[in-house]
């Protein structure tokens, strides 16, 4: 098949959305498909162009080595915000919509077999959906977040007009499309609720790749690196620090605990929220922070955990599947979360880990020390995640049903 892909981020993004757009072109590509990716250049989650790519036009050859002739990837220039606030995320996005617009409508010419866009971000949704009918294509919008839905949820954008027209438009837009996938099972209701027929929607989990995160039989070599004693019990938030995340209760836990547990927090990754939380609780003694990792090294980080941290804002967590989970369950460490049993993160946390209903940091705070105190428990947790990810969330298998069904799509 010819496959082309409109995704805002793509590799060498090391988190989030570019990195799944990444290995699902690249796992294409080896099955022999064709694809064409119209992304950006690399910014998220630092907010800013990374080094060694230009804020313009191009064709990334450097994601088309010779053995990947199949793949292409084009670059669109961007605004990107120092200091992104919701008006100016709106900004950012229309910006990638307009320069992105006439390298999308130069692909009607190649007559791809599917268009397939990435959501977020909605603004890009018309163009796709107009190339693929264009070109004769299958329109395919895959939602990866309810960004409308989150961005007010959030209060980041004004309830109102603006929110009333969007949410109109995103439900006249996407139930133009022949097939609607997203992440979880909760975001598969929410489509229904915004009129999408259910015989036109597909379960697309986001995976992890069981052979790269996985158990070490020693223990993680961070623990040296970072100086962590052997009584230590650490507590791991590896991912983006943004406002959906809600790491404050995790920090003003870290500060209930910092005189009197052997508990360690070891934060690690980037992110709008990072430097505000660094600023905000400096001097935490029982706080390690870490930059975002490479993937080289991503096995041993989450090995560095006797227990995953997943904190979740409650008004968003029906509206995202936070995509770090997976591989919490594949390194066989416990989770804990304050995500409602109720929610898809909720639901799988519930049987290898922990859900609380409180967002009280001194709730959280005697369910950290409990565990921390519990070995068996945090091994019999683990275990039962491990196999989670095994069963549901391997990459072998998602994508193979995700090919699976664009090849029915294609012959429909």
């Amino acid at each position: 098949m010819k496959i082309l892909i409109h995704s805002i981020n793509f590799s060498p993004d090391l988190v989030g959305i570019g990195k799944y757009s990444a290995e699902m072109a690249e796992w294409l590509v080896a099955q022999g498909h064709e694809v064409r990716v119209v992304t950006a250049p690399p910014y998220y989650p630092q907010w800013q162009i990374s080094d060694g790519y230009a804020n313009r036009w191009h064709k990334d050859r450097r994601r088309q080595p010779r053995e990947k002739k199949g793949l292409t990837v084009y670059r669109c220039p961007l605004w990107v915000p120092a200091e992104p606030s919701g008006p100016k995320r709106l900004l950012h996005l229309a910006s990638f919509m307009l320069s992105s617009f006439p390298v999308m409508l130069r692909q009607i010419f190649w007559r791809s077999d599917v268009v397939l866009v990435v959501k977020p971000a909605l603004f890009c949704v018309p163009q796709a959906w107009l190339v693929a009918r264009l070109s004769g294509a299958k329109a395919w919008l895959h939602i990866q977040d309810f960004e409308i839905d989150a961005a007010f949820g959030l209060g980041m954008l004004p309830a109102g007009g603006l929110q009333r027209w969007l949410l109109v438009a995103e439900r006249l837009l996407i139930r133009r499309f022949d097939r609607v996938s997203t992440i979880s099972f909760k975001m598969l209701e929410r489509l229904g609720s915004k009129g999408v027929e259910s015989n036109r929607t597909f379960f697309f989990p986001n995976w992890v790749d069981l052979g790269e995160i996985h158990p070490l039989a020693t223990e993680s070599e961070f623990r040296d690196r970072l100086g962590i004693l052997p009584n230590h019990v650490v507590a791991l938030y590896s991912g983006n620090m943004g406002e959906k995340q809600g790491l404050e209760i995790v920090l003003e836990a870290a500060a209930l605990l910092q005189k009197d547990s052997d508990i360690r927090f070891v934060l690690c990754g980037d992110g709008t929220s990072r430097l505000r939380l660094q600023k905000k609780y400096t001097g935490l003694a029982n706080v390690v922070w870490l930059p975002l990792q490479p993937l080289e090294v991503l096995n041993e980080l989450l090995n560095l955990a006797d227990m995953h941290l997943l904190p979740q804002r409650g008004d968003v967590a029906d509206m995202v599947m936070p995509s770090k989970l997976l591989g919490m369950l594949a390194s066989g460490r416990p989770v804990l979360t304050n995500a409602h049993a109720d929610t898809q993160v909720g639901g799988v946390v519930s049987q290898c880990g922990i859900v609380s209903f409180s967002d009280d940091p001194h709730a959280l705070s005697v369910v950290l020390t409990s565990l921390a105190s519990d070995p068996d428990k945090r091994k019999k947790l683990g275990m039962v995640g491990r196999r989670i990810a095994e069963k549901q969330f391997s990459k072998e298998v998602v994508l193979r049903k995700f090919e699976q069904e664009l090849k029915e799509l294609c012959h429909d």
